[in-house]
């Protein structure tokens, strides 16, 4: 028996972009919706950092794998109309990521994955009638999205191959681990000021041992001669600590990272994405 539109699951179009409140995000989300009816659309974040890639990219890391299988728009594309690639990568769950290539995309496939198709968006009769040079969003990764969720084309129809390896990626987010001492970066601010840190749980055993709450640490943050230096407490979560203490915790992704309990770090540090962090037992 054929499924009927009541049986049938909605497609699922996860969006993120750093184009703010003003219109731009619901533009794009009135034109998948326009292609696609039935689509339900999960706005992931519209407030990423004006043209961060690398906060967009984690954000995306964070979220996709907690969304059903879909099709996944992502927008921070300062190269805009210049000679990057538009691009959808499906990634080995089955989602599909579009977006530019300009490392936004592959860490959140790897995820899902891994990269298991690429392709370059070139086939304009998935894209809107009239396109710009400033609004790929709305004019191409938009429709595209839209048409791929509602079954309208294929992945093989929206443009050539691309070889995974050519597929533009960041630089890989790592901690540098010796014994006694972890040197890691500032990956990721969150709203309330918690500061994400590259390098997990393992990389704190394998510098230290096994944690145990009230391990004290050494904290410096930022270059030598101008940085903040911290001695902070490990916890397993943010009422282990006084109200405006600092914590040294892993996050629900399993990453170091920093926060003071109902408070703002990085605003009282004056932490910045990319700094780097050294830790070392207090």
């Amino acid at each position: 028996m054929n499924a009927t539109p009541a049986d049938r699951q909605r497609p699922i179009i996860g969006f993120l972009t750093d184009f703010g409140l003003d219109g731009a995000a619901a533009t794009c989300r009135g034109v998948m919706l326009s292609i696609c009816r039935e689509a339900q659309i999960v706005d992931i974040c519209h407030t990423v950092r004006k043209y961060a890639i690398a906060d967009a990219a984690y954000l995306l890391i964070s979220a996709l794998p907690y969304l059903p299988i879909g099709v996944h728009v992502a927008v921070v594309d300062p190269g805009v109309g210049t000679e990057r690639r538009p691009l959808a990568l499906r990634a080995g769950r089955g989602d599909i990521l579009i977006g530019p290539d300009n490392g936004l995309l592959p860490p959140a496939a790897d995820a899902l994955g891994g990269i298991a198709e690429a392709r370059v968006l070139e086939d304009p009769r998935w894209w809107l009638a009239t396109t710009t040079s400033t609004f790929h969003g709305r004019d191409i990764f938009s429709p595209v999205a839209a048409h791929l969720a509602a079954g309208d084309a294929s992945l093989a129809d929206v443009g050539p191959p691309l070889p995974s390896g050519e597929v533009v990626r960041l630089p890989a987010p790592h901690a540098e681990v010796s014994d006694g001492v972890i040197q890691t970066w500032v990956r990721y601010i969150d709203s309330f000021g918690n500061i994400r840190l590259t390098g997990t749980l393992p990389d704190l055993a394998a510098a230290f041992g096994p944690m145990h709450h009230e391990t004290a640490f050494e904290v410096e943050i930022g270059l030598s001669g101008a940085a903040r230096h911290e001695t902070i407490d490990f916890a397993q979560t943010f009422g282990s600590v006084s109200a405006g203490a600092a914590l040294l915790y892993i996050d629900s992704s399993g990453d170091l990272a920093l926060a003071d309990n109902q408070g703002n770090a990085a605003a009282r540090l004056g932490a910045q994405v990319g700094q780097p962090v050294r830790i070392t037992r207090s």
